[in-house]
């Protein structure tokens, strides 16, 4: 159970909100535009990013509540846990069955520009949030917050491997790349899944 928060942590208390409310504002944002992007070009491996989003937007919102609440949220976390980890389960069978489609025919895989930007503001963004929330779970001693500091960091690793794909499409016309792509995202997905069900972030961060 975390440790309770006292008056002298205010300021820390508003850095967590502040952190929060650009996460839960940019994951919106990004959520939005990668499967808006993934359902117009076809693309699994920006269906698997903007997936991972939606999820990652819902954790922050909790994380967010909790630092609003001034009482006890440990089993609003855990619930939020079991929830976040069965959805990102979904995600990567869903993810699976789409790449396998691609790969074998059933639908072409266009490029995507606009995937191409969302996915490289996430590769310099999300680390650098993650490294923030680090700091403050470790001044805090939040779990709640160290895993939306693992999600964030995941969220990272997840937009490179996916770019990749993406551009392999865009300049070389490879379009195997990107239902590659988001099969090897799928182990990191699932891992992700487990993790947050077992109630511990994962090692990425």
């Amino acid at each position: 159970m975390e440790p309770a928060l006292t008056v002298a942590d205010a300021s820390t208390l508003d850095r967590i909100r502040r952190i929060q409310t650009i996460t839960i504002a940019w994951m919106t944002v990004e959520a939005g535009l990668s499967l808006s992007a993934a359902w117009m070009a076809h693309s699994p491996a920006l269906l698997a990013f903007g997936g991972d989003s939606a999820i990652e937007l819902l954790s922050a919102v909790v994380v967010y509540w909790r630092f609003r609440s001034k009482g006890s949220a440990e089993q609003t976390e855990k619930l939020a846990a079991r929830i976040t980890g069965s959805l990102l389960f979904a995600l990567a069978a869903y993810v699976a069955v789409v790449a396998a489609m691609a790969l074998l025919g059933d639908r072409e895989v266009r490029p995507s520009f606009l995937g191409i930007v969302v996915l490289i503001v996430a590769a310099v963004a999300m680390p650098l949030l993650a490294h923030q929330k680090r700091r403050l779970s470790a001044a805090t001693g939040s779990a709640a917050l160290r895993a939306d500091a693992a999600e964030s960091a995941l969220c990272g690793y997840l937009s490179i491997i996916a770019l990749a794909g993406l551009v392999a499409n865009a300049v070389w016309g490879i379009t195997w790349g990107d239902p590659v792509a988001a099969l090897c995202l799928i182990p990191l997905v699932a891992r992700e899944g487990w993790q947050t069900l077992k109630g511990r972030p994962c090692g990425c961060c």
